[in-house]
């Protein structure tokens, strides 16, 4: 699939339009003292959200001739995602790689991974590059957490030790999820029984039966080597979603309006790359699965869990943000 550029050149204007007003920079750097950035992620130094943050890296110091220094920490070496977010506000953590999580601060960050909301990468080019997607990331800047780049992702799909097709099977699961309350609800309307934990608690959790079913795209099933201790991938694919790169606002507006502009340059450059990984490797993981002995169950009603998650999404959003979310289904309509 060829990506437009519009989308793109959409998120670098949003972007540059928060540049006005800035002023002189609060932190500078110095010949022999660097800005340095510390960029936390939940995800193994292999991962591509991991590889995208790399290049990200490479590009920035290129373009600030070292001035401004991005040092990666993987695998949650900073803490869960939740952490990182409390991080960047105070100022301990200055980057992340963050989807719904953002929706602590940002309601409208819950329509980056809205059940059901989105049909394919296309869709969601589609809204990034609307008025729509312009709202969502408008709110989460002002939120505090400033978007660079988008990261696609692979539908989300439930992994379990027994073969779940209709949410009637998932009924009583005892079902990992992140800290995202639309997602909770949503889960709890089809009945399963909701543990909220960090990713890097998963793994443990499951081995010891504390759970017994949870829920990432192919990628975070292989990484995280949940086919050492679930059987079956039912493919719900009940989120087909997306997560931004972001950078706190405080220490974005610290630098100077012209390290400002090599940033979203570097971020600008960077985006084709993690796009181009994305479509690359898009369909290696769930291979990478089967291998490792995971039964792919393709036989399940997505459309009774859509049914049994709706009353839960449309009674979670507000009106306002609700007619956000009938927006971006329309755009899907139109594919």
């Amino acid at each position: 699939m060829k990506f437009k550029k519009l989308a793109l050149v959409g998120l670098a204007c949003s972007l540059a339009l928060g540049l006005v007003g800035c002023g002189n920079s609060t932190k500078e750097a110095t010949s022999d003292k660097p800005i340095v950035w510390k960029l936390s992620d939940i995800v193994t130094e292999d991962h591509n959200w991991n590889l995208g943050a790399k290049e990200f890296a490479k590009k920035v110091e290129e373009k600030t001739d070292g001035k401004l220094i991005i040092d990666i920490y993987p695998n949650s070496e900073l803490g869960s995602e939740m952490e990182a977010l409390n991080g960047i506000l105070s100022g301990t953590v200055d980057m992340t790689i963050s989807g719904e999580s953002m929706a602590n601060w940002a309601p409208l960050a819950d329509l980056l991974a809205a059940p059901y909301a989105y049909k394919n990468e296309e869709h969601i080019e589609k809204v990034l590059d609307s008025e729509t997607g312009a709202k969502i990331k408008g709110q989460i800047q002002e939120s505090g957490f400033k978007p660079l780049m988008y990261q696609l992702r692979t539908p989300r799909n439930l992994t379990s030790n027994k073969m779940v097709s209709t949410p009637e099977e998932a009924r009583g699961l005892k079902l990992r999820l992140s800290n995202t309350p639309l997602a909770i609800k949503c889960w709890e309307a089809v009945g399963a029984n909701v543990n909220v934990m960090a990713l890097n608690e998963v793994f443990t959790a499951l081995n010891q039966g504390v759970i017994n079913a949870q829920e990432n795209p192919y990628d975070m099933i292989f990484n995280s080597s949940f086919y050492e201790v679930q059987k079956y991938v039912n493919e719900t694919e009940h989120v087909i979603g997306y997560l931004f790169f972001v950078v706190g606002d405080k220490q974005f507006e610290a630098l100077s309006e012209e390290m400002q502009e090599q940033v979203l340059e570097a971020a600008s450059e960077t985006q084709e790359y993690i796009n181009n990984l994305y479509f690359e490797t898009r369909d290696d993981f769930k291979n990478k699965c089967e291998e490792k002995g995971m039964i792919i169950n393709e036989d399940v009603d997505k459309e009774a869990f859509r049914a049994a998650m709706e009353p839960a999404i449309k009674s979670y959003f507000d009106e306002d943000s609700y007619t956000v979310y009938e927006d971006i289904v329309k755009m899907g309509e139109e594919i």
